[in-house]
């Protein structure tokens, strides 16, 4: 059964095209080390709850969008192969400079995680 990474980022909405060019730079990288499927979402009908929301979640501010994000794997031990790869120190890779490649979003407030599916249709 496949393994899903979720994340959720507040990203400026000034940012909006260089976050495009950014998933379109590092997203390859997992695509090649396996990954089945990668999506990027931008936020839309994303609406504010009383108690939490997705906003909250990431602490966006009003000039913030929140992106909903996810890589598919085939597997885990695929996923898990892969991190394990992208983060050795012989992994040399120009799209995961941050000198040349900058998030354009605040890392510190993404959340993530990795999940099992357990409802596939």
């Amino acid at each position: 059964m496949s393994y899903i990474d979720g994340f959720v980022m507040a990203v400026p909405t000034a940012n909006k095209q260089k976050f495009i060019e950014h998933g379109n730079s590092i997203d390859t990288i997992f695509t090649e080390l396996g990954a089945t499927r990668v999506v990027e979402c931008w936020a839309d009908d994303v609406p504010e709850g009383e108690v939490t929301d997705f906003g909250k979640a990431v602490q966006a501010t009003a000039e913030e969008a929140v992106v909903f994000s996810w890589i598919e794997w085939p597997d885990k031990q695929t996923r898990d192969a892969a991190m394990e790869k992208m983060m050795s120190d012989d992994f040399k890779d120009e799209r995961m400079d941050q000198e040349k490649n900058p998030m354009p979003f605040d890392g510190k407030r993404m959340i993530y995680g990795g999940f099992r599916p357990i409802v596939e249709l």
